[in-house]
């Protein structure tokens, strides 16, 4: 059985998306405030995700996903950094990106280098849709290149004849 709201419309997707986004906010925190994983997994999973946080509701996330990116991309950093580096225009190295632009790009190289089973568009469109909540256009224009790249050389299959 499909997971649907009480409007009728499918439920998983948002969830998805709530918790990328959660991710991407856990990055951001934890690379400008130096704070331990198991402390922004807890608060976030207690005080942010799916609950009301001075008037705003934050949607209900896919606590899974949300923990497997943010695990994964500290897991997997090293790897993660230097990819994202040679997608990059040359000279603006990854320690040179905005916090946040950093913690979007890396999120999403993480789902796009280990995340087979989600399609390589899907996670460019979720982490484009992401950058939207917080950065500029030519910024949310610099994710989809960047993930762009990174798309087809980790997974040049998914764009054969496209």
């Amino acid at each position: 059985m499909k997971d649907v709201t009480a409007q009728g419309t499918p439920a998983k997707p948002m969830k998805k998306s709530a918790a990328r986004l959660g991710a991407v906010q856990a990055l951001y925190q934890m690379d400008l405030a130096q704070t331990p994983l198991n402390d922004i997994l807890a608060e976030f999973e207690s005080h942010w995700l799916g609950q009301e946080v001075e008037g705003v509701e934050f949607p209900e996330a896919d606590v899974r996903l949300f923990r497997t990116v943010v695990e994964g991309v500290l897991n997997d950093q090293r790897r993660i950094d230097p990819m994202v580096d040679n997608a990059l225009t040359k000279g603006w190295p990854l320690k040179r990106v905005e916090a946040v632009l950093r913690a979007v790009l890396r999120a999403g190289a993480f789902e796009l280098a280990s995340k087979p089973d989600v399609p390589a568009r899907v996670v460019i469109t979720e982490y484009v849709n992401v950058a939207g909540a917080f950065l500029d256009r030519d910024e949310t224009g610099m994710v989809n290149a960047v993930l762009d790249t990174l798309a087809h050389d980790l997974r040049p299959d998914e764009f054969k004849g496209s």
